[in-house]
């Protein structure tokens, strides 16, 4: 119960200070662990801090579901979920570096960050059944609920996964979790960047249990490496190793290829971390049948992911407009994910300058709607607001 009253206490704290700042017109930054921020055009306005909204509200195994304020750890959820055999199936990054367990529930719905798993099992937005929020009249709303059939009108819970904060404060999320996977492999297999997505391509039409995958190749190999990684019944893994075997195909042990698959995800494989001074990090999402891109001269890369779907590329910020370009005629689009110089942000815009009007009206008439002021995370997403 004292529990309960402190958080209460904490929410109407904020959202008082949220109605002062929205009557003197005073941007305010929302952060909780900080471990995003580096990414995003800038960070303007005083610190609203959501550390203190921190704990498990409520958490029910057989429903497969756990609700959590903003503020909680998300290393602190995960060791709960696994504890009784759950995670969070799209595998979200921390970010925190040597620092573990800075990065929030409500900071990993709010970037809406997936890991090596997304193009399996579906991104952050898909396991959002409802939130509580804060927008930027001070109001306390709530969408959605602890269900999957509880959806009705827009569905403004999976609207704020990947809001970067701009539309409101999460003060409380509801998320959908799934039972670890009885058995897991990881194949590696050597070959081009072309054999690989053409091998991809080929066995996401069949019916095999495909998790993750990660094509790379290091400086001076002849070739690059394809990591396979498998996810499902005993099996159903079994009987892919056989169909995928052979001379080109080994089978990683599972203690490294599971540090392996978390250094991915948090973007401290060699690959990422060797980045040459005076480059950026791309992030090109193209459609996972996408061919091998020509890459301009004095790029390093690709790194692929999500069977194809995503694509990260070292370059210089001047070769932008380049990446921007290769990846549109690709289908898809090329942002800049990480600046040159370590944790600063990005100051490119999040979306192409060339996106279709629309598109910016609707981001602009969205943010009118739910912060009309103007004040939460003023110049993350876009200049003018």
């Amino acid at each position: 119960m004292q529990a309960m009253d402190s958080a209460q206490s904490h929410l109407l704290q904020i959202a008082q200070r949220v109605r002062a700042a929205a009557a003197d017109a005073t941007p305010l930054r929302i952060r909780g662990g900080g471990t995003k921020d580096f990414h995003g055009l800038a960070l303007q306005g005083e610190l609203l801090n959501t550390r203190a909204l921190a704990g498990v509200v409520s958490y029910e195994p057989s429903e497969l579901v756990v609700t959590v304020r903003a503020g909680t750890p998300l290393a602190e959820v995960e060791a709960l979920l696994a504890a009784q055999g759950q995670c969070l199936a799209f595998e979200p990054p921390h970010f925190d570096g040597q620092d573990a367990g800075r990065a929030t529930v409500g900071g990993m719905v709010a970037a809406g960050l997936s890991g090596p798993s997304r193009a399996s099992v579906g991104a952050v937005r898909d396991f959002v059944l409802g939130l509580e929020m804060i927008n930027g009249q001070g109001e306390l709303l709530r969408y959605g609920g602890q269900v999957m059939k509880n959806v009705a009108g827009y569905d403004v819970s999976r609207l704020m996964a990947g809001s970067w904060g701009a539309l409101g404060l999460i003060t409380e999320v509801s998320l959908k979790v799934l039972p670890v996977a009885p058995a897991e492999a990881t194949l590696r297999f050597e070959c081009t960047q072309q054999q690989a997505l053409d091998w991809l391509n080929a066995w996401g039409g069949q019916p095999l249990p495909l998790n993750a995958s990660c094509w790379l190749q290091e400086e001076g190999a002849a070739q690059g490496v394809l990591y396979l990684r498998l996810r499902g019944a005993r099996a159903a893994v079994q009987a892919a190793c056989e169909r995928l075997g052979g001379e080109r195909v080994q089978r990683m042990d599972p203690v490294h290829a599971a540090a392996d698959w978390q250094a991915c995800r948090e973007q401290q494989l060699p690959w990422f971390t060797a980045r040459a001074p005076g480059h950026a990090l791309w992030r090109l999402s193209v459609p996972q049948t996408a061919p091998a891109l020509a890459l301009p001269d004095g790029c390093t890369g690709p790194l692929i992911e999500w069977h194809g779907a995503l694509r990260w590329v070292q370059a210089p910020r001047a070769l932008g407009h380049a990446l921007r370009a290769l990846a549109k005629a690709a289908g898809g689009s090329a942002t800049l994910f990480r600046s040159e110089a370590a944790d600063q942000p990005g100051a490119e815009p999040d979306f192409d300058a060339q996106a279709a009007d629309a598109t910016a009206a609707l981001h602009a008439r969205l943010k009118q709607a739910f912060d009309p002021a103007g004040i939460f995370n003023r110049g993350r997403l876009a200049a003018a607001w």
